[in-house]
């Protein structure tokens, strides 16, 4: 949702890093945590979460759009580097209450815009809810389907190749 100049500064000055908390405490940042790792038992991709409470200010007049940061903490995060360019970023831009996935070339390739698009906008919908922690659960477990449906897990190693703790910028 795009939201007004004044009405998003507002709401980018209001989120703090204590509200990120209140949502997402340590019990829920580790039920992210495990829905992510026994998610990776069944494939060979690599799933982050990322929570950011807001952005700067200067960066919110700037009109950065959610879409650019989460493009930045994908980059940033090294989710690119993995060996079959299957990692999956979930960013939640909490000021913005917008989700945005960010797909590796290998995984979208094959799954493309619209599934993105639908599992970003069942996780908004749990948001306007208030179920922060169900909504990315409930994200991260379709994920999880479509990387087990296009790179499933055949060789029963484990290999994680990026960390399956919660982001929180």
């Amino acid at each position: 949702m795009e939201w007004p100049l004044p009405r998003r500064l507002a709401r980018h000055l209001s989120t703090d890093a204590g509200k990120v908390r209140r949502i997402f405490d340590a019990e829920a940042l580790q039920r992210i945590e495990r829905a992510i790792l026994l998610g990776e038992r069944s494939h060979r991709g690599q799933v982050r979460f990322a929570v950011e409470p807001a952005l700067p200010l200067p960066r919110v007049v700037k009109r950065l759009s959610p879409r650019e940061r989460a493009l930045e903490v994908f980059a940033l995060s090294r989710i690119w580097d993995t060996e079959d360019n299957c990692g999956v970023l979930v960013y939640l831009l909490l000021a913005d209450r917008n989700v945005e996935i960010v797909a590796d070339r290998g995984i979208h390739r094959r799954v493309g815009d619209a599934a993105w698009e639908a599992i970003c906008k069942e996780m908004e919908g749990a948001f306007r809810a208030g179920r922060f922690v169900d909504g990315v659960e409930r994200g991260i477990g379709a994920i999880n389907a479509l990387l087990a449906q296009h790179f499933r897990r055949t060789d029963g190693a484990s290999s994680n190749e990026l960390p399956d703790q919660p982001i929180v910028l």
